[in-house]
């Protein structure tokens, strides 16, 4: 069977295809699924590695209906890149040692969400992570206006009450402004009208998950977890039986101290923030809720994460990371 090591890039990508007798074949193809299918459609099936990417998955997915083997590799592993030398990267040179990290076997496979058998679910989950990935664009905007506009606001030595933050331009709009100043915060009231409503109808969707998902509806019922984490959890994870330990999980979302260690020297610094970015900001600020809360309900979690806190660094286990490129 034939070995191809593709270099998957945006517009252009590379193919590495070595056939069974040593002989390599290289080509510089368009990344698109006319194109592939024109160059490899025809082909006999074959197995091919790429990296892990923003664009991966539909590769994948595209290749393997042509009837080909797909193999999404974990780009973080070294030994994938062993024969390639440091000093000198071209997109042939990395084409070249995909294929033979392909028939060396040195490589580690990808999460990817399991679409053959379950193609209905994964394509839901992929969509509700499409759908945080807008959501918290538009929060991220939000919080530019506002910041901005209570800038502004003081700058005339006038304060905004604390608020909701689809309440600050009411809160604004409610003090004595100068001609001035209200032309200036105009344009930006104007926008902010539109994104509180997109914001709040993102959260409908993703709150009526909790009904329809018993997985989400598990999730929320731990202290301090909505319906945003609790998707933005679930979608990411896809599936939970992967992770051995809550330890994998962790190091999965970078929620573990990094370490260098050498001889008798053995140093723990800040944590990874390796994997997912938005689940591992959720879950922190869930912590956070917890701790400053005063109520009953979370008591016993509160008194844990503050013994974890006082807990030295020695003591602090580091498993090793894993990564996730599926998003």
């Amino acid at each position: 069977m034939n070995t191809i090591g593709l270099d998957l890039h945006k517009g252009e990508s590379q193919l590495c295809l070595v056939a069974p007798d040593g002989t390599m074949t290289e080509q510089r193809i368009v990344t698109s699924r006319e194109r592939f299918t024109a160059v490899l459609g025809n082909r006999a099936p074959a197995r091919i590695l790429l990296e892990a990417s923003t664009e991966s998955e539909w590769v994948a997915r595209h290749l393997e209906a042509l009837g080909h083997t797909v193999i999404v590799a974990d780009p973080n592993y070294a030994p994938m890149y062993a024969t390639r030398r440091r000093r000198v990267k071209t997109d042939k040179r990395d084409a070249r040692t995909l294929a033979e990290a392909l028939r060396l076997g040195a490589y580690r496979v990808a999460h990817r969400v399991a679409h053959r058998v379950a193609h209905r679910v994964s394509s839901e989950r992929r969509h509700v992570r499409a759908e945080l990935a807008v959501r918290e664009a538009l929060v991220r905007t939000r919080t530019r206006y506002i910041v901005l506009a209570k800038a502004l606001v003081r700058r005339d030595g006038l304060r905004v009450a604390a608020s909701e933050s689809h309440l600050v331009a009411q809160r604004i709009a409610a003090l004595e402004l100068s001609d001035a100043l209200a032309a200036e915060l105009l344009p930006l009231f104007t926008v902010l009208g539109p994104i509180n409503e997109q914001i709040a109808a993102a959260d409908r969707r993703i709150t009526a998950l909790t009904t329809s998902d018993p997985v989400v509806a598990l999730l929320t019922t731990a202290p301090s977890i909505g319906g945003v984490t609790a998707s933005a959890i679930v979608a990411t994870v896809d599936d939970v039986t992967r992770f051995g330990s809550a330890h994998q999980f962790e190091a999965f979302i970078g929620l573990v101290p990094g370490a260098r260690s050498s001889g008798e020297k053995r140093r723990v610094g800040r944590i990874t923030k390796t994997g997912n970015a938005r689940v591992r900001y959720l879950l922190v600020e869930a912590a956070w809720r917890i701790l400053r809360a005063k109520d009953t309900d979370t008591a016993a979690l509160r008194a844990f994460g503050c013994h974890a806190a006082r807990r030295p660094p020695n003591e602090t286990s580091v498993p090793e990371p894993r990564v996730n490129r599926d998003d």
